[in-house]
């Protein structure tokens, strides 16, 4: 697709509103590809049954329904031959799949989604759609819901492969979730989105540690880019030396040298404070090693902006802005 072309349909699309259901704008969903898919129950309903166990060792216990949308998904090959089924994990309210189209298919992605939902509709009403009826509690929570009564919410996330280390990065994050579920339940201060933070001259939500603010120590890196590298290699020693004295470190990590410090510090588990550009949904969640950083207690992601789904290219602006955050709350 040329640039013109992806300009026109971005723009046909409106205003990008804050979603989980993201699509790859310009992709063909019927040509082979790899793709980790999301699907949510409306209302993020329990249905497929409960997480148990400690973050050692987490498991999850399905309902029958869970145990049906599950028989449906890996059935997805026996009304769809050019596709091979890899991965699942069922959560209570989700689950996350890795599906391969091995040939192109006149359906697509889409498709194939179309017709595992309609499957598990079927169990849906077969065996939960009746009891909702059965209880007055059941019914107020039926009618918060009244769009269209079905399993799942409408439309689904998708994400396209594009190397064997993204690959393996997707199966631990979906044999990850179960542990995942668990902290987040343990330590909900510390992996649960959080809004409306005032402090300074800005309003912040954020993710992670809220009293790595009140260590007695705070440090906003700056690094410049015209440091020799001898002159860098002393600048990040000095850095991560505080760090290891208590001091906590706090920087939107702009320049390379920054970048540097931030990323050793993180490496060496010292206590930092990262200053983002695109802020957090209430579903929000750490990604990848920041999510075990949180839990942990030794990093806090901040942000005065609202989320949003596309990559930001930082303006000299910005780039001023969110260095003088991280100077005034090393100051408060």
């Amino acid at each position: 697709m040329d640039k013109d072309t992806y300009k026109k349909q971005k723009a046909f699309a409106g205003k990008k509103k804050p979603s989980m259901k993201r699509r790859f704008v310009g992709h063909d969903y019927t040509r082979r590809g790899i793709y980790m898919v999301t699907m949510t129950v409306e209302g993020r309903r329990p249905l497929f049954g409960r997480v148990y166990g400690t973050s050692d060792d987490a498991r999850i216990e399905l309902t029958a329904l869970g145990c049906a949308v599950r028989d449906e998904w890996w059935n997805i090959p026996n009304h769809h031959p050019e596709v091979k089924v890899y991965e699942l994990q069922m959560m209570p309210d989700h689950l996350h799949g890795i599906l391969f189209i091995s040939e192109p298919l006149s359906c697509g992605l889409s498709g194939i989604i179309r017709g595992f939902k309609t499957g598990c509709g079927r169990a849906y009403r077969r065996l939960v759609a009746p009891l909702s009826v059965a209880t007055e509690s059941q019914k107020t929570l039926k009618g918060s819901h009244p769009e269209h009564g079905l399993l799942f919410e409408p439309g689904f996330n998708d994400l396209v492969l594009r190397n064997n280390d993204e690959y393996q990065r997707w199966k631990h994050y979906l044999r990850d979730n179960p542990r995942r579920l668990l902290m987040k339940r343990e330590r909900p201060d510390l992996l649960k989105p959080f809004f409306n933070l005032k402090l300074g001259s800005y309003t912040y939500n954020g993710i992670g540690n809220r009293e790595l603010l009140t260590a007695h120590q705070r440090i906003a890196v700056r690094v410049s880019r015209r440091l020799t590298g001898q002159q860098l290699e002393a600048e990040i020693a000095r850095y991560l030396d505080a760090a290891r004295n208590g001091a906590v470190l706090i920087s939107p990590a702009i320049s390379p040298g920054e970048k540097m410090v931030m990323r050793q510090a993180f490496d060496q588990h010292l206590p930092t404070i990262v200053v983002l550009r695109n802020g957090f949904t209430p579903l929000s969640k750490p990604k990848g090693e920041q999510f075990d950083a949180c839990s942990q207690g030794r990093l806090l992601m901040l942000s005065t902006w609202e989320h949003n789904n596309e990559q930001i290219k930082l303006s000299a602006n910005d780039c001023q802005q969110m260095n003088l955050m991280a100077l005034e709350l090393s100051q408060l």
